[in-house]
């Protein structure tokens, strides 16, 4: 008797209001394991639609190989939220201040964004099965004393490098994986900037009201509530580092913040997000809270290639640039079979034994002079193609790969002199000072 279980298929349906799960179910099965049996690999993430009533978007969420069975599937299916998200705002000391914005989950206008990060391979799949496991062990009341799960996250680097988008991705994916256990799902981005008040003492309060409203939603217990906060160094800046000369409303701050997130932590239907700019200049007391903490850096050669790869089926699906015809390089077009409209993997594209392909090399060529810029830059680069080299509705592959090219020798060299602009200012600076400091001894002789 063989008692290994089958590899289960995770398969998330996209849905819109209407949708009727009970009536429907059956006839969305059917339809994706057709389009699943067919095939004989699926990379994890491939989207496609079916011909049913108020069906939006089917996502493959586990890779499928040759010898995956195609019986073990498991669905989830979930409507998307159409209302815009609202800025919260607070009256404070006759003021009215923005101190956070909250959205319902899941929510149409983050549909799909998980889908277009890319990082390097494992990033996104561990950063999944930590925020579920944690979730995990809160609702089945594993015992804090004997195994500690704050469950919050902490994710750092550079600016541009979409760590924002991914915690947004991120809470989206847990309100699609765990519908069946809460009816209801927020998204609560907390404006660590305005929490500073302009009012000596005044801060701690206004954190301190700021996570009571967030409290208020986690007391309903079908409610899964995200917290988001950006820049967390912001609000929770190192206390050691903090000046005597500086007022100690700085040091409240963190101190209410600690104080809150430990308040927050005995609700087992909250999750919290953050992001850092700077993780010397975050308290270490908030550092040891985290859970779970990935350095999130700029793009590697293949997620550059990927992330343009995208960009360009993009451009061509809806017109802007010109489908290559690989009429004549049969086999170039056998091997770019199930790729993203004719332009082959990373690895097909960098395999030595490949057919020549110029628009490839030239791909490979913009993929390489397009190293050390962020992610939020080369998201950038298709656009600054169009409006700047090319400057027409429609243009070939090859144009437009030169195109993009010639624009990132722009935005380098638009960097390089910003660097040495920022230089010679700095110098500047440090030449008045040292004459201002020079006629000042001179002025006591």
């Amino acid at each position: 008797m063989n008692d290994i279980s089958a590899p289960t298929i995770r398969i998330e349906v996209a849905c819109t209001r209407g949708f009727n799960k009970s009536q429907q179910s059956c006839e969305v099965y059917q339809h994706v394991h057709d389009i699943i049996e067919e095939r004989e690999t699926i990379r994890m993430g491939t989207t496609f639609t079916i011909p049913v009533l108020s069906v939006l978007q089917v996502e493959v969420c586990t890779d499928v190989d040759q010898y995956t069975p195609r019986s073990a599937l498991q669905f989830n299916f979930y409507v998307l939220q159409e209302q815009e998200g609202v800025t919260e705002t607070i009256t404070h000391c006759a003021e009215e201040m923005e101190i956070s914005h909250h959205m319902l989950l899941p929510a149409r206008e983050l549909h799909g964004l998980w889908e277009s990060l890319i990082y390097e391979e494992g990033i996104k799949d561990s950063v999944l099965a930590f925020a579920e496991t944690s979730m995990l062990f809160a609702r089945k009341g594993v015992d804090k004393n004997l195994i500690t799960c704050n469950r919050l996250a902490l994710f750092h680097g550079p600016p541009g490098t979409g760590k924002t988008s991914l915690c947004k991705a991120i809470a989206q994916k847990l309100s699609i994986r765990l519908n069946e256990q809460y009816r209801h799902a927020h998204l609560v981005e907390i404006n660590s900037h305005s929490l500073f008040s302009r009012w000596f003492s005044e801060s701690g309060k206004l954190v301190q009201k700021v996570f009571s409203e967030i409290v208020a939603l986690l007391e309903d217990e079908r409610s899964l509530v995200c917290v988001l906060v950006d820049e967390i160094e912001s609000i929770a800046y190192a206390r050691d580092r903090i000046s005597s000369n500086e007022p100690s409303d700085s040091i409240r701050v963190v101190n209410a913040v600690l104080t809150q997130l430990d308040r927050l932590r005995r609700f087992p239907n909250v999750f919290i997000l953050a992001t850092s700019n700077l993780t010397d200049s975050i308290d270490a007391a908030f550092m040891d809270r985290a859970d779970f903490v990935q350095y999130i850096g700029h793009p590697t050669e293949p997620a550059i290639y990927d992330i343009y790869r995208s960009a360009l089926y993009n451009l061509q699906s809806i017109g802007i640039v010109e489908k290559e015809a690989n009429t004549s390089n049969r086999r170039l077009s056998q091997t770019a079979a199930n790729t993203t409209d004719g332009i082959p993997s990373y690895e097909q594209a960098t395999d030595p034994a490949r057919p020549s392909s110029t628009m490839l090399d030239i791909l490979l060529q913009v993929v390489k002079l397009s190293a050390g810029l962020s992610g939020r830059t080369l998201r950038k680069i298709p656009f600054l193609a169009h409006a700047l080299y090319v400057k027409k509705e429609t243009e070939s592959v090859l144009n437009f790969l030169t195109a993009m090219r010639q624009a990132i020798r722009k935005v380098r060299n638009d960097k390089r002199l910003l660097l040495a602009k920022d230089r010679s200012a700095a110098e500047e600076v440090t030449d008045v000072s040292e004459k201002e400091s020079n006629g000042s001894c001179l002025s006591k002789w």
